[in-house]
């Protein structure tokens, strides 16, 4: 195996990508790096699935629970942070095994990323100033005054995309949509990946994030949630999305019963799981798919790590 592999494993919430990680970690002196939005966090480790005490026994974790949970992290703070510990595990002579369901993030550090650089605490409180004042329907038509292709492209109801759009404008003077028209920027030019997708039938992924929820709520989701409540959160934070949070904020809002608000998590992950899907299959190439979701098969194990080594 070429000291440059980068083993990246990508699937929807409730695939089994963490046991992959895990078992191909074991297989090929690896270190699990983290790929999730949600597990860079701090204070969620159960609603994120993040790894436990268990799995970070089994193989080393990095890159996990990096953030307070009032941190606006963005796909540039993860880019930072996991670029210089690929390095690292190189140098270690062992083999980084990024895993996650972010998307965004794997492209990001797959294919590259767009150069458009991190807006400044000013612009972002004058947007976010502008946006209390006068809403996102009328910030939505201040952007298509600014930058036209990209406002045609977002719902003037879409918070976080017009908010962000008109926030890049402002702190740099460049539409988003000329960003984006830039060159393509890779993090890891001399990496060779080796990309895995898991890509399971909807039905077997439903029945599994029903099950997961399930497991979260027995292993202390709502206690996790109640102290999310108790500190009066912005729930703009990124971390405040996390799946099944919003419900569970709802019940100790009153706003729903704990059973409604279990049920409508577990609707939530499913439809976010199928747009996960969506979103891998039509947007990243990979070298091994799994066509099923992932309980420690060995004979696929063998398999994907005969792969590796032999390609790269």
């Amino acid at each position: 195996m070429k000291k440059n592999t980068v083993i990246v494993i990508a699937g929807p919430t409730a695939s089994g990508k963490s046991q992959l990680a895990i078992d191909i970690a074991l297989g090929v002196n690896g270190v699990v790096l983290n790929a999730d939005s949600m597990q860079i966090y701090q204070g969620i480790p159960i609603l994120s699935a993040a790894p436990n005490n268990k799995d970070k026994q089994l193989v080393e974790h990095r890159l996990y629970e990096l953030f307070p949970n009032n941190f606006r992290g963005s796909v540039v703070d993860w880019l930072d942070k996991i670029v210089p510990e690929i390095h690292k595990l190189w140098e270690e002579g062992k083999v980084p095994v990024v895993v996650g369901g972010t998307g965004l993030y794997i492209d990001n550090l797959v294919n590259g990323t767009t150069p458009i650089p991190e807006t400044s605490q000013a612009a972002h409180k004058q947007t976010m100033s502008l946006l209390t004042k006068i809403g996102v329907q009328k910030l939505h038509k201040k952007l298509s005054e600014v930058d036209k292709i990209t406002a045609a492209k977002l719902s003037e109801n879409d918070t976080t995309r017009v908010r962000r759009a008109y926030e890049v404008w402002l702190d740099t003077q460049i539409p988003l949509s000329a960003w984006y028209k830039k060159e393509m920027v890779k993090k890891l030019p001399e990496a060779e990946f080796f990309v895995i997708k898991i890509m399971p039938g909807q039905k077997e992924l439903d029945e599994r994030c029903y099950l997961r929820f399930d497991k979260m709520m027995q292993e202390g989701a709502l206690q996790e949630a109640e102290k999310i409540y108790k500190t009066n959160p912005d729930k703009t934070l990124p971390a405040m999305k996390a799946l099944g949070l919003p419900e569970l904020l709802d019940f100790f809002e009153q706003k729903t019963s704990l059973e409604e608000a279990v049920n409508l998590a577990k609707l939530h992950t499913r439809q976010y799981a199928k747009r996960q899907l969506t979103w891998f299959k039509k947007q990243l190439k990979a070298d091994f798919e799994i066509d099923h979701c992932y309980c420690s098969n060995k004979e696929i194990l063998k398999n994907i790590i005969f792969n590796v080594k032999n390609r790269c």
